[in-house]
């Protein structure tokens, strides 16, 4: 017996009154995100789900919802970069609402598609298209609605979706994430982790590249037989996994990441500091004296043109009232930056070990031993902590090289600090003075 056809994702055909009719077929993952009364739903699909050609007409049915005359309704369409935007998110776009649906003019140079229906001469809505990479370019907006496609691709900032959340914040807008998985980062611990928790603003609609019907099974079966079994669960069945390469892979989030809670004020006070050219970023860690064990209750990173004073001080601020026994960081060759913090009332130790690799291993060790906890609200150290991963040869091994070590300052901040400890005792190989703020 034949098999029936299996039906496309659109049919198109033009009935006997002349008029042009659409049919959408959504299969069992794009129904179940639709049916989600959720704020944010988040697709997360195995590759060619079907998530990009379904992202079009979610967003259109959030302007239906909620375009009002009178009011700014304006709509964001965000994808990872500029050429993502122009290959896959605008295409599919300008397919429903330009080319079936006519309901405007999409306007390539302001990167804008403005509608037809009109209000007092101008448009009744319009959707602002943007890169994550360059987030400013949506700060002046107020939208109702958000679709962000490829959000779990590294180039996709958590600094871009904090822009769009703002955005959305008057409105209380929705928005609808559509993704393949390819890392660990802020995506999982800020999103997905809080959904599988239970927080009900959000909804996880996770599905395998077989969900829809037209993608074809020996494909999916050669990628299952020759692709790592990691990079087949994400990139095909729209699941996480430990990626190849993650360098920090025994770091457990489901013990580590706790809640916050006061300081005791018995509890030293470790700091850690990367100086960076234009990126200097600095830990914070409280070690509680009955265990060894490590507890990092601050992260920070310099407001943009914060001078260097600025920064001592709100470093003390951090520290009010606690004892401060050590702080030390950047490499031998930075000796000019520590003198000049320490001119500043910040004295900075140089770290005892240089060697990158080496840090590393106090701080897996450390990890393995689950002697280093974290406040749950850290988010920029989490993100750096689960992206931070070695580069894969063409066969996925992990190579010594470190992926976009520049980025991963905290990361630098924390092996300066850490390595100057012993993994099984969490002693200091020797502390200095002791200061108190």
């Amino acid at each position: 017996m034949t098999a029936p056809p299996k039906k496309k994702f659109r049919e198109i055909w033009t009935g006997k009154d002349g008029i042009k009719h659409m049919r959408v077929n959504y299969h069992e993952g794009q129904i179940r995100a639709d049916k989600s009364t959720a704020r944010y739903v988040i697709m997360l699909a195995g590759t060619q789900g079907g998530k990009t050609c379904y992202g079009p007409h979610w967003l259109y049915d959030r302007i239906l919802e909620t375009k009002v005359k009178g009011e700014d309704n304006d709509y964001l369409a965000i994808t990872a970069t500029f050429p993502l935007l122009k290959m896959k998110m605008v295409k599919e776009f300008r397919l429903l609402f330009e080319n079936l649906l006519q309901l405007g003019v999409y306007k390539d140079a302001d990167k804008l598609f403005l509608s037809h229906e009109r209000y007092h001469g101008a448009e009744l809505w319009r959707v602002i298209f943007g890169s994550a990479t360059n987030p400013e370019s949506i700060e002046s907006a107020t939208a109702k609605a958000a679709w962000l496609d490829e959000a779990g691709q590294k180039q996709f900032k958590r600094e871009a979706w904090e822009a769009i959340e703002r955005r959305l914040s008057i409105y209380e807008g929705r928005a609808l994430f559509t993704t393949t998985l390819y890392c660990l980062g802020w995506l999982k611990t800020e999103i997905y982790d809080k959904a599988m928790a239970g927080d009900k603003t959000f909804e996880v609609i996770s599905f395998d590249s077989m969900v829809n019907p037209l993608f074809p099974k020996d494909v999916y079966n050669r990628a299952r037989a020759t692709l790592p079994p990691w990079k087949f669960k994400m990139f095909y069945q729209g699941e996480y996994d430990n990626p190849a390469g993650q360098i920090y892979d025994a770091f457990n989030e489901k013990t580590c990441v706790i809640d916050r809670f006061p300081i005791p004020k018995n509890w030293l006070i470790y700091c850690g500091h990367d100086f960076g050219g234009v990126n200097p970023a600095a830990v914070f860690y409280a070690k509680d004296p009955d265990t060894g064990f490590f507890y990092l209750f601050d992260t920070f990173r310099p407001q943009e043109g914060m001078a260097m004073h600025e920064r001592v001080e709100a470093w003390k601020r951090t520290t009010e009232g606690m004892t401060v026994v050590q702080r030390c960081g950047g490499s031998h060759q930075e000796e000019e930056n520590r003198q000049l913090y320490t001119a500043h009332g910040w004295p900075i130790q140089e770290p005892k070990i240089h060697n990158v690799e080496a840090g590393i291993d106090k701080v897996y060790a450390l990890h393995k031993l689950n002697k280093i906890f974290v406040f749950r609200d850290l988010n920029d150290y989490l993100d750096e902590k689960q992206s931070y991963s070695r580069e894969l040869d063409d066969n996925y091994t992990p190579t010594d090289q470190i992926e976009d070590k520049s980025k991963y300052h905290l990361m630098d901040a924390e092996r300066y600090l850490l390595s100057e400890f012993t993994p099984e005792t969490a002693e200091p190989s020797g502390e200095g003075e002791v200061w108190k703020y």
